[in-house]
């Protein structure tokens, strides 16, 4: 694959009568060199395709996989009490030998805030702390943390995470609220949709914003914060002759009616922009994903190199 790191969302509805498709595809992932497979976030039926728990999912793959990297794509950090999200990334992170990369989200859906009790107004709030606590439980051994939702007196998390610091963390989001979230919490940024224009956009506002937050602190280094950033976002592709079964839900990757010239050209223009990883949402039925890969593998990543 080439330099610009190629991933797949495995986001289709997979059947239920076979429970096994979805690691195959996975496998078969990790055979044609991409980099990531990524799994989204839903406790309720969104009708978009495999509403599981990341994390569960994603540690059945780390077990039929030995190389591939581990995305939420993206959790919500709010549906997660602070010590039960670090301890299950933790988890992941050890038992994959330190292959997730931790993407997260504040959320939007009223309905699953309500299911599980959080309201969605502290939804900012509550993906702060319960990041900035994570934090502190995977560097420190005990923690203390003092946040408004969480708090640590001499925490000793249940299990250390293989890599330092914890595994990386993605933030997802476009406002001003959200890359000052990537600034103070994040290893990286996590973007849906997006063109060259708009990376090199994101990557002046964070820049932007670490100088602001520098002259308001005093802390003269807070300013290269931007610099040390991983940029990444999802885009969608339904390969030519490969039929969709939902609409994607945002701009598509090389056109209406792409080509592998056409995907190839955005994808450079992308990594060139300064993208350092994509994942590709397909919205193609279960049985045609292997294919949409296979696709991508031969005809695409080939371009990229």
């Amino acid at each position: 694959m080439p330099s610009l790191r190629l991933g797949v969302s495995l986001q289709p509805r997979w059947p239920l009568d076979d429970g096994t498709a979805v690691l195959r595809a996975a496998r078969r992932a990790e055979e044609l060199g991409f980099d990531h497979v990524a799994v989204g976030n839903r406790l309720l039926d969104s009708g978009f395709g495999l509403d599981t728990d990341p994390l569960v999912l994603l540690s059945a793959v780390a077990a039929v996989t030995t190389r591939l990297r581990l995305l939420t794509s993206v959790l919500v950090a709010p549906y997660y009490p602070a010590p039960v999200l670090a301890n299950q990334a933790a988890t992941l992170d050890v038992v994959s030998g330190g292959r997730l990369i931790l993407g997260v989200g504040t959320g939007w859906n009223p309905a699953e805030f309500e299911a599980v009790g959080v309201p969605v107004r502290e939804r900012g709030a509550r993906t702060d702390d319960h990041l900035a606590a994570s934090r502190a439980l995977w560097a420190q051994r005990p923690a203390d943390f003092d946040g408004p939702f969480t708090r640590l007196r001499g925490a000793r998390l249940g299990v250390p995470p293989v890599t330092p610091g914890g595994p990386p963390v993605w933030v997802g989001g476009h406002s001003d609220a959200a890359l000052r979230r990537v600034l103070r919490l994040g290893d990286g940024w996590y973007g849906t949709g997006v063109d060259a224009d708009q990376v090199r956009d994101v990557r002046r506002r964070l820049r932007e914003l670490a100088a602001d937050g520098a002259a308001s602190t005093g802390d003269a280094g807070a300013a290269g914060a931007a610099e040390r950033l991983t940029l990444a976002a999802a885009a969608f592709l339904t390969p030519p002759g490969v039929p969709a079964v939902t609409e994607p839900p945002g701009r598509p990757l090389g056109g209406a009616a792409p080509s592998a010239a056409s995907v190839a050209d955005e994808l450079g223009r992308l990594g060139e922009a300064g993208l350092a990883a994509c994942t590709l949402w397909l919205p193609v039925a279960a049985g045609h994903v292997e294919e949409a890969m296979e696709w991508i593998a031969a005809e695409v990543a080939p371009q990229l190199t």
